[in-house]
């Protein structure tokens, strides 16, 4: 690896919020690259701290830095509904991605000859997550702000994406916002927001029914 590594840290005093202040990181909070997950409660800032880090949304106080390309794939991302998978491929992709793209989409059962609006919701979140795959730039380091990317797609999909993580998570930085659908679902490096703090806990046996027991 030739680039500066991919780097997200929170300053301590880094205040997020929407209308009103929700959390605040009392610690500065740094992460690498490589998949860090973001569990709340709903309506406790999962979607707002995203926000913050893509700057389409202000903090209300103090900072944060981010060093690499920065994607924000938001839950409620919609393409036109008449335009097939393969023209969303053509049209966000760069012309030596594509193929590879359509190969992976074909593996997951993703038809992409059906136009967007007549995809299931999972179908939907498998496209999205290819897209922001596959505009990573491998000449710098990364960062994928990941909102609620799991919902709706099934197991054998969701594998397929996580291994892809696995392999890549030296140039990119992985911030996932998801709530997990098994107990025993690995998370050893996780942003908390719990109450009205922002935290980050690490452990290689860290796990879903570990973290979710601290939320309130």
């Amino acid at each position: 690896m030739n680039f500066e590594p991919p780097q997200l840290k929170l300053q301590a005093g880094l205040t997020i919020g929407y209308g009103k202040p929700l959390a605040s990181a009392a610690e500065e909070i740094v992460l690498g690259g490589g998949t860090h997950f973001l569990i709340a409660r709903n309506g406790r800032g999962k979607t707002t701290l995203l926000r913050t880090v893509s700057k389409t949304l202000k903090p209300m106080g103090g900072a944060f830095e981010a060093t690499g390309k920065i994607q924000f794939l938001a839950e409620d991302l919609r393409f036109d509904p008449e335009i097939t998978v393969t023209g969303i491929f053509n049209a966000m992709l760069p012309a030596d991605k594509r193929k590879a793209a359509i190969e992976l989409a074909t593996s997951m059962e993703l038809d992409v000859r059906k136009p967007y609006g007549k995809l299931s919701t999972g179908n939907r979140r498998k496209t999205h997550l290819i897209v922001a795959e596959y505009s990573i730039d491998p000449k710098r380091g990364n960062i994928l702000l990941l909102d609620e990317p799991f919902s709706g797609l099934d197991a054998y999909a969701r594998e397929i994406f996580e291994n892809i993580w696995r392999t890549s998570s030296d140039g990119v930085l992985r911030l996932v916002s998801c709530h997990p659908d098994y107990d025993s679902m690995g998370m050893p490096s996780a942003i908390v927001i719990q109450g009205e703090g922002i935290r980050h806990t690490t452990g290689s046996e860290q796990t879903w029914s570990h973290l979710k027991q601290q939320l309130n």
